[in-house]
């Protein structure tokens, strides 16, 4: 799949910070600067917020065309190389009603390195209709803005996939992840308790795949992005190793199987080459034995995708799950469109190529 590629992040290079959805950087200021700072001092770049970057929740719910009009800004803004979303939220999707070709071909014609996760999905698959490859990855605010210091492994892997045109090779695995949530009003909030990780699991399939990679949020894929124009004809998901990940909001096993169907019946399972699940995420815990029963019950994923997969003739295509590019931290960086290789054999996942460009 051939996308546009834009070109590598350099030392002194400018990111805009961007509001698509929830006003949380308006919300949040400190956790805001918190997360400029630790950029700059992990990466040597500077972050400046677009317009209404840091306008409060309400304003910014309340002006899609705002929220539209700074991402014009920043892709049409030749001084800024990349764009950074502060946070996802649960309505990107409303940018689409006041989107015309226009707009599409501001995004194709300026082609920068664009970031975010969960709600952002929507804005991924806005680039995806321009042609753009965008990267799924962690947000200013949850990943970058991070207590205690953005996590070495996303530091390293940040650096290898916006930082380098090199492939990017083997995807590490985490020796330990963050799930619960702390309340960001709190500015004494303690570093969050790490987890030991478990390994990738590769619960299905035995042969080596390759493919290019497509996917995001489930909720929003589902929820939000299904059967509009923004959805891919048939013939985008020939051969596409699929990445899904879960919000905060828990959506439980029996929805994974619910939109997995989905898919199933309009015929996409069937043309795609692999699947990667994240580890699912969390909101807030009520009591550590609600914390316990969560992470008791993340095999159950597990099983609602293999009962989907068989259901549909697909209890060859190799699946790893539990990997870290959810609503976990850490995250990895993922390329769209970029081609990826599962091998079940050696555990690993890897990609072959980059979505950055040397402009040299």
């Amino acid at each position: 799949m051939q996308l546009i590629k834009s070109k590598v992040l350099r030392k002194g290079d400018t990111i805009a910070a961007i509001t698509l959805s929830f006003g949380a950087a308006g919300l949040f200021p400190h956790r805001f600067e918190q997360g400029v700072r630790q950029i700059k001092e992990s990466f040597g770049i500077s972050v400046v917020p677009t317009s209404h970057a840091l306008d409060m929740p309400e304003e910014v719910y309340a002006h899609p065309e705002y929220r539209l009009a700074d991402l014009m800004e920043a892709f049409e803004n030749p001084e800024i190389k990349g764009v950074l979303c502060n946070i996802g939220g649960d309505d990107t999707i409303r940018l689409l009603q006041l989107m015309n070709e226009k707009h599409f071909d501001i995004i194709r014609q300026h082609p920068k390195v664009f970031l975010g996760f969960s709600d952002t999905t929507v804005n991924h698959f806005m680039c995806f209709e321009a042609g753009l490859c965008s990267f799924y990855s962690p947000s200013l605010l949850f990943g970058y803005a991070e207590n205690g210091g953005i996590p070495n492994i996303m530091v390293e892997n940040a650096k290898k996939t916006l930082f380098s045109s090199e492939p990017v090779g083997i995807l590490p695995e985490s020796e330990a992840f963050i799930v619960d949530t702390i309340d960001w009003s709190d500015q004494t909030a303690p570093i969050r308790p790490r987890i030991p990780s478990t390994p990738w699991r590769y619960i299905q399939g035995e042969k080596v795949v390759q493919g290019h990679l497509l996917g995001g949020c489930f909720d929003v894929l589902m929820g939000c992005i299904n059967g509009t124009s923004l959805w891919p004809s048939k013939d985008v998901w020939d051969g596409a190793i699929l990445f899904l990940e879960i919000s905060e909001e828990r959506p439980s096993p029996s929805w994974i199987k619910y939109w997995l169907r989905c898919l199933g019946a309009q015929g996409i399972l069937e043309k795609l080459n692999g699947l990667l699940f994240a580890r699912p995420g969390n909101g807030f815990f009520k009591d550590q034995e609600d914390r316990e029963n969560w992470l008791a019950h993340y095999t159950d994923y597990d099983t609602a995708i293999l009962t989907v997969l068989k259901e549909y003739g697909r209890s060859d295509m190799p699946v790893v799950t539990h990997m870290d590019f959810g609503h976990t931290l850490p995250q990895l960086i993922l390329p769209y469109g970029v081609q990826a290789q599962i091998n079940p054999e050696k555990k690993q996942v890897a990609l072959l190529e980059n979505g950055v460009v040397d402009d040299n």
